[in-house]
């Protein structure tokens, strides 16, 4: 276990010293700078990113790529196409081109030289042009055209820059200064000149100061009078007017206050005959309003009657029937329980013997028929008992049929003549509706009112009615 563990341990430590080592020979170069990478594999340019470099076998150098500025000031003269020696001081803006071929260039060139003495070799080529340059130009194109100077600058300077690796990005003159005060002179006569131009032009401007101030006093004047001229004039004018005005003002209320008045006189009328039709259409409308009272009260009376016509129907008719329905069942079950018991009574004989049972059977038999004619006189007397039902209910139904108008607290009768009007209508209706009384009870028996009444009379004598007036006999 004690040997796993220094084995591990020592693994690591051997890890720790490869990766330290690889981490010594990786070297980077920044956006700012090109790293040059001589040795066994050649010369080789990395720039913005890392590369290993092997000891013994290669080794590197660090070339800046960042913005040199320094200053172009020669100590001696320069003298212009004119002749005139002046001193020029410029700023230059250079650095190494960014494409690997530049790069080696100025590599080739700076790479062992200190700055001091590479920013010297380069000043001394930008003062050689720029003597070059300045005596091609005059003081005036010097002074007033200094951009045009560092275009120039840079177009002469960029083939043998280029050569060294380099590129002029800017070139600024800052001064120009001249001993014999050329440049200082030369501005002169111009300044004379405008002086004599701004005096000329203030002795003209007072002149036409002057003239403009007598012609705008003189126009007041005139301005003035003709203002008051026309004021006068509109004074009058208005005067004028304003008594037009106020006549035709007085002209318009006259005609306001008569047609005012007009209207007045017609709206009262109209308003006295709209009344009067008012009221008229108010009188018809309580006539019609009454009406309909009336033949709403009349139709609830109506409906009340035919109310109490139907309860009478459904309470004494439908019990009259209910009553005959039910004595016939009656008949019926005590007819079936009779035959039941013979039946029974029958059968329990047969045990004790075949004489009994004929007997049994006679008496059996005996009483089957009187029982069938027994149920025959419940059905006569059945029908005989709807029939004195119905004759004894016309009572009760006319009452009925009546009953609603005691219900009434008053009625008002409006007659507009004939038999039929008023209170004889009423009465009329109560009449036609009691003699509709007998074709109801003829409806529910199924026979006419005359047969119903012979019928009771049949019933009274022991006989049958066969509808014809004759009479047929009932056995028992």
């Amino acid at each position: 276990m004690a040997t796993m563990v220094v084995i591990v341990g020592l693994s690591l430590l051997v890890l720790i010293f490869l990766l330290s080592s690889v981490a010594r020979l990786y070297r980077k170069a920044g956006p700012h700078e090109a790293l040059v990478v001589y040795g066994a594999r050649g010369t080789r340019i990395v720039k913005g990113r890392g590369t290993v470099i092997w000891p013994m076998f290669e080794t590197y150098r660090e070339l800046s790529l960042q913005l040199m500025s320094f200053d172009v000031a020669p100590q001696q003269d320069l003298y212009t196409k004119q002749g005139v020696a002046v001193t020029v001081e410029a700023v230059a803006q250079i650095k190494v081109k960014s494409d690997p071929e530049s790069i080696q260039t100025a590599a080739e060139q700076f790479l062992t030289k200190p700055p001091a003495e590479r920013e010297g070799l380069i000043r001394l080529v930008m003062e050689g042009h720029l003597r070059g340059i300045i005596g091609q130009l005059s003081v005036e194109q010097i002074v007033k055209e200094p951009e045009m100077v560092g275009d120039r600058m840079r177009s002469t300077c960029a083939e043998d820059m280029s050569k060294m690796g380099l590129e002029v990005v800017s070139f600024t003159i800052k001064e120009v200064r001249d001993k014999n005060e050329y440049i200082t002179n030369m501005g002169r006569p111009d300044v004379a000149r405008i002086k004599r131009d701004a005096d000329v032009a203030a002795a003209e401007a007072e002149r036409d100061t002057a003239i403009k101030r007598a012609e705008a006093q003189r126009a007041a004047a005139v301005a003035r009078a003709q203002a008051d001229q026309e004021r006068v004039l509109a004074e009058t004018v208005s005067l004028a007017k304003q008594a037009e005005a106020q006549r035709d003002l007085e002209i318009k209320k006259a005609q306001y206050q008569e047609s005012v008045k007009r209207q007045q006189a017609q709206a009262d009328k109209a308003y006295d005959i709209q009344a009067n039709v008012m009221q008229q259409q108010v009188v018809a409308e309580q006539v019609k309003v009454q009406q309909v009272e009336k033949e709403q009260q009349i139709k609830v009376q109506e409906a009340e009657i035919l109310r109490h016509e139907k309860e009478l129907i459904s309470t004494v008719l439908k019990q009259a029937e209910i009553e005959r329905q039910r004595i016939e069942a009656l008949a019926t079950a005590e007819k079936q329980r009779r035959t039941l018991e013979a039946e029974g009574q029958a059968a329990a004989t047969r045990a004790q013997g075949e004489a009994e049972a004929e007997i049994i059977l006679k008496k059996g038999e005996a009483e089957a028929k009187a029982m069938n004619v027994k149920a025959e006189a419940y059905q006569e007397w059945n029908q005989a008992a709807v029939v004195d039902k119905l004759l004894t209910s016309l009572p009760d139904v006319v009452q009925a049929l009546a009953s609603p108008l005691s219900n009434v607290d008053r009625i008002t009768v409006v007659s507009t003549g004939g038999d039929t009007a008023g209170l004889n209508k009423v009465t009329g209706d109560l009449t036609k509706m009691a003699a509709q009384i007998p074709a109801l009870f003829e409806t529910l028996s199924g026979m006419k009112m005359e047969d119903l009444l012979g019928r009771v009379k049949n019933i009274g004598d022991g006989g049958k009615s066969n509808g014809k007036g004759q009479n047929i006999e009932t056995e028992g």
